[in-house]
């Protein structure tokens, strides 16, 4: 399987992760049981554009109903997002395989395809994915750019951790950062200086 991952990643990176604001138009979404709660998926006929949880699952749904329709059997984006989650939190999925299409500045989408290379089960720091964006001084900037991850969980900024080791910056909050690594079967601690 670890041979298949920089394919998969290429693919996603290439093919599967739109450069233009894709449509959104039609779209629909899915609620999803987890065990961090209930997730809220959004897509159109091309890809995934959302992954949201807590509060902003809420808002969405408050917010679009008018426009975006509840689908359980309709979007087979929807399905494929929900039955490549439930493998994930059961232990059988280390990587997913879906068409992305997160909407974000040109920075902002440089920083989340650079989250795609980040493998199961590893960490890396702020400052590490600003090195690896050639942008050394941009830890900050790529914290950021993390905070405003549309499709969390698939898109993992999870996977990234403050310099001293610390569970910071994460959107669904310290805990839920510790569960997802949990299940990916990290154990979490701050680094001894």
């Amino acid at each position: 399987m670890e041979n298949f991952y920089s394919h998969v990643i290429a693919e996603k990176i290439h093919k599967g992760f739109s450069e233009e604001n894709e449509s959104l138009s039609g779209e629909q979404f899915l609620i999803v049981e987890s065990p961090i709660g209930p997730l809220t998926l959004v897509a159109n006929d091309n890809a995934l554009l959302s992954l949201d949880w807590g509060d902003s699952a809420t808002k969405y749904r408050t917010r679009f109903y008018s426009n975006t329709k509840e689908t359980s059997h309709e979007n087979p984006i929807l399905l494929a997002a929900k039955k490549q989650l439930e493998e994930y939190f059961s232990g059988q999925r280390k990587i997913f395989d879906l068409p992305l299409a997160p909407t974000g500045t040109d920075f902002q989408k440089r920083a989340w395809k650079e989250l795609l290379k980040i493998p199961y089960g590893k960490t890396i720091t702020y400052g590490e994915q600003a090195r690896r964006l050639k942008q050394p001084q941009a830890a900050r900037a790529v914290g950021g750019a993390n905070g405003k991850n549309p499709i969390g969980i698939i898109i993992p900024c999870h996977r990234v951790i403050g310099a001293s080791g610390d569970l910071t910056g994460f959107a669904g909050g310290v805990e839920m950062k510790k569960t997802l690594l949990t299940i990916e079967g990290i154990t979490p601690s701050p680094r001894k200086s």
